[in-house]
């Protein structure tokens, strides 16, 4: 199974294309850009989603959900809003087919044209604050606090599986506050629990910043994001929280009693995550056998195979097995028990590797006779013995380690793959080098951000809030910088 994998120095695109289909994880549909996430893939998102919406609602918020069809004019009535999202909407503007009369087939039906078009959710803002304008009156009413988890539609031409596809799953924030501080310390806080789930659950290293006012969501006065780097040198955005001040909230006309009696306009954030982070996941662990799995994330911490060829071994080896799933599993891990009687050890060793299962422990009459069991960890495909007593302080143990050590390895990659340049030759030779991330000084202006993107294909990944701020002269124009901010190639 995982020897028929393209590696990744071969061809590190194909690599993962084949990784997350044959891992099980999705796969393309018979609808052009939209993918078909399978049960693998879709358990590691409700790990996903659960962590997440966990540390949602420890911080206040509660779930919702909006309607999927917003009204054309709602687009209208934030300028920046809809220019940022215009060439990526789908548009509905028939309610009703028929057969053809010529007995073709069914085709929409003329006379059955809406009145007003809808387009297919790319984001939420405009129908949530057409919302919010009823639900806001006073100060009491503040600060509302909502998430919702759906699907979204951005009319993608080039897309890739997890990555990017017309539609994808994702959760949305949008909250309402009395005071601008308020609301820029949401947007803060959700780009610090973006962090923390990614490091700590992911285990994937980012870095926090704020976006350049061209790269800025639309519609949004402040982008915040965290950064990571994947294997082949290039940037991924896992996550963004936008400060949007009261653009939403006087294009929709929200407005709320203060204390003092008089009237304002509510401040306005918006947040979100996509199933884009298992595309990260994937990237930032993965080998050539397959996927790993941070113990973290993973639906299945530990595999257990039994390893028999008579009945009488495998009554004495199920039995071992067992007891040891039972305990594992009331010590918190999450357990697979594969005793099918269709496959054997080796193929199933070579589908828990692929698979990433961070430990897999196999169980044979002759551990049995010794009382012991193989373990073999993922992240380093090292097995060794150890006594059935103390397998499950191992794998207690294994977890942590297993965990730290995939967050330490791709941190290790991200610090040697980030380079430090003074001039903007040295900027295009790591470029076409061993790439990365790139700290270099910047002018401030759009017209010097479009130049090295046009000619290097390089953006600004990000203006970092922690690190080094000492001032300096842009690598193109020479004029004043006050700090260095952080380039890379990206998806």
């Amino acid at each position: 199974m995982a020897k028929n994998i393209t590696t990744r120095e071969e061809d590190y695109s194909k690599w993962y294309n084949e990784l997350v289909i044959k891992a099980d994880l999705a796969e393309n549909s018979g609808v052009r850009g939209c993918m078909v996430i399978k049960p693998y893939g879709f358990a590691i998102w409700e790990r996903m989603q659960a962590e997440l919406d966990r540390m949602f609602k420890e911080t206040g918020h509660q779930n919702a959900y909006f309607p999927l069809f917003i009204p054309k004019s709602y687009f209208s009535k934030e300028a920046s809003h809809v220019d940022g999202f215009a060439k990526e909407c789908a548009v509905v503007t028939h309610y009703r087919l028929k057969n053809a009369e010529d007995g073709s087939g069914i085709i929409v039906d003329p006379d059955a044209k809406l009145e007003e078009e809808l387009i297919v959710r790319p984001t939420s803002e405009t129908i949530i604050w057409d919302t919010y304008r009823k639900w806001v009156q006073s100060y009491r009413d503040l600060p509302l606090l909502i998430n919702q988890w759906a699907n979204v539609v951005r009319w993608e031409m080039r897309t890739r599986l997890f990555l990017r596809t017309a539609e994808f799953l994702w959760q949305e924030g949008h909250t309402a506050h009395a005071t601008k501080d308020e609301a820029i310390f949401e947007a803060e806080q959700m780009m610090n629990i973006y962090a923390e789930f990614s490091e700590n659950y992911l285990a994937i290293p980012v870095i926090k910043g704020t976006k350049t006012e061209s790269e800025r969501f639309a519609g949004a006065l402040e982008t915040y994001c965290i950064e990571a780097l994947m294997q082949d040198g290039k940037a991924l955005q896992a996550g963004t929280s936008h400060f949007l001040g009261q653009n939403f909230a006087k294009a929709f006309d929200v407005k709320f009693a203060a204390k003092d009696g008089k009237l304002d306009y509510v401040w306005a954030t918006s947040w979100g995550v996509s199933t884009r982070l298992m595309g990260a996941l994937v990237m930032t662990h993965s080998d050539d056998n397959g996927l790993v799995l941070p113990p973290n994330l993973a639906p299945d911490q530990v595999v257990i195979v039994p390893i028999y060829r008579k009945e009488e071994e495998f009554e004495a080896v199920n039995k071992v097995a067992l007891n040891l799933v039972k305990e594992l599993r009331s010590n918190g891990i999450r357990v697979k028990y594969d005793n099918r009687d269709t496959h054997k050890p080796g193929w199933k060793f070579n589908e828990y590797e692929l698979k990433g299962v961070p430990v897999r422990i196999a169980i044979g009459p002759k551990d049995v006779e010794k009382g012991t069991v193989e373990v073999a960890r993922r992240d380093t495909l090292k097995k060794e013995f150890i006594s059935s007593e103390n397998a499950v302080e191992k794998v207690l143990l294994l977890m942590d380690e297993i965990q730290s050590n995939l967050y330490n390895k791709a941190a290790s990659y991200r610090a040697e793959h980030t380079t430090e340049v003074a001039t903007y030759e040295e900027f295009k030779d790591v470029l076409q080098g061993k790439g990365g991330f790139i700290l270099a000084h910047w002018d401030g202006t759009t017209e010097t951000e479009e130049q090295i993107k046009n000619e290097t294909k390089a953006t600004i990944r990000c203006i970092p809030l922690e690190g080094s701020n000492e001032p300096g002269t842009c690598i193109i124009t020479g004029k004043p910088s006050e700090r260095k901010v952080v380039f890379a190639k990206a998806y």
